[in-house]
């Protein structure tokens, strides 16, 4: 799983260089997981996740806190979690996640996205198949023999437990989210690089020259748009 490691990676850097872009992504999270239940993330660990997500970008606490009192102060505002599938160049498959207040704008905009960068959706189900939904950690400070050890030890049996660059990375089931991170956590691990529920091609293709470019520019309109939340793709994107 190590060159997938390197798509997250890849990933993160890219939405590091937006910041505001991302503070505003979170706050909308952050809002619907407190609205759909407790406000307090002690008894909500839908909100507790995706805080734990937030810290790991750098979202300010203030950014969080204003998110969570708009959501106990009553808001109406309502948004619809909409899950969009397609192709790009050279046999690529792509996910798009959104969070929205206009479904058919949402649409428009994604399909617009596909439309004039080289792409087309697909009908549901057409991509997601051939993904998978998975929990992946990656945190420095440790080997992955001491991570298969505090695992063990926790009774985790984890996907896969690996070791790249300075970093250790660990794979693990989606449900098995919080059970890990309080392991790695009681085990001192401090501070995630990743900590989040992501999903993970099954395989990977490689493209080049124009179809790369293509690609990149494409995936750039899709997390530009401000009701997506994340997108997933296939492509190797190598080092």
């Amino acid at each position: 799983m190590g060159r997938k490691w390197n798509n997250i990676k890849e990933k993160k850097a890219q939405k590091d260089k937006n910041t505001s872009r991302i503070y505003a992504k979170f706050g909308k999270e952050i809002y619907v997981a407190a609205k759909k239940g407790e406000a307090d993330p002690e008894l909500n660990q839908a909100l507790k996740f995706v805080i734990e997500r937030a810290k790991t970008y750098n979202v300010p606490r203030h950014i969080i806190d204003r998110a969570i009192e708009k959501a106990k102060g009553g808001s109406d505002e309502h948004y619809d979690e909409l899950r969009y599938e397609g192709f790009g160049p050279n046999g690529s498959m792509i996910i798009v996640d959104a969070l929205t207040n206009n479904v058919n704008r949402t649409a428009s905009d994604v399909r617009a996205a596909f439309g004039k960068n080289g792409g087309n959706m697909g009908v549901s189900g057409s991509v997601t198949y051939m993904f998978d939904a998975t929990a992946v950690f990656v945190f420095e400070g440790k080997t992955a023999d001491d991570v298969l050890e505090i695992l063990m030890e926790a009774d985790i049996d984890v996907r896969d437990i690996l070791e790249e660059e300075d970093s250790v990375v660990v794979y693990a089931e989606p449900e098995q989210f919080h059970s890990v991170q309080v392991a790695l956590q009681d085990a001192g691990v401090t501070e995630f690089a990743v900590a989040e529920i992501t999903m993970l091609p099954q395989t990977e293709v490689t493209l080049t020259g124009e179809a790369q470019e293509q690609f990149e520019k494409l995936i750039d309109v899709l997390e530009d748009l401000d009701d997506v939340q994340q997108v997933y793709h296939n492509v190797d994107l190598g080092e």
